[in-house]
């Protein structure tokens, strides 16, 4: 038999995860990150940017999770990676750059609270935003194209860290 939300024995927790949204504006992907916001058990989701907007078709994808994340909806990622910064959060970009790492060999540590950053549907993390990061992970691909979706890619991260947390 198939089991459902009302009968599964999985055991709610909450990680010390924040994840920050530089500039991740689509409704749907809005939706589907605080659908997986509440899957992880992540602490809180930011919403950073100038157009952000929680309408119907984000409410859509959300399936009501949208009322039992804790979220905040800001103009700057950047100030927010600042102030998680100087609260002693560690600054995590999932980004490819020149010096990041696959995460597949990045261990997490669970001493002090992520600040997990994602990027921007077309431009990913803003390069202001790299610099004050700890750590730069990505995930291997195989295939010919650079970079997927933001939030299947937040999925496959926020696996591996909160695997690790456990």
């Amino acid at each position: 038999m198939q089991l459902n939300h009302y009968n599964t024995n999985f055991t709610v927790r909450t990680f010390p995860i924040t994840l920050i949204c530089d500039n991740v504006t689509n409704a749907p992907n809005i939706g589907s990150l605080f659908r997986i916001a509440d899957a992880f058990g992540i602490e809180k989701l930011m919403l950073c940017g100038e157009n952000i907007q929680l309408g119907r078709k984000m409410a859509k994808t959300s399936r009501a999770t949208e009322k039992v994340v804790p979220y905040e909806i800001t103009n700057s990622a950047l100030t927010a990676v600042e102030s998680l910064k100087s609260k002693g959060y560690q600054i995590l970009a999932l980004e490819i750059t020149e010096n990041s790492k696959a995460i597949h060999n990045t261990i997490f540590s669970n001493k002090a609270p992520i600040a997990m950053v994602i990027g921007d549907e077309n431009f990913g993390v803003s390069d202001r935003i790299l610099k004050f990061c700890d750590t730069i992970v990505h995930i291997n691909m195989f295939g010919q194209n650079s970079s997927m979706n933001v939030v299947q890619a937040t999925n496959i991260a926020l696996y591996e860290i909160t695997k690790q947390l456990q």
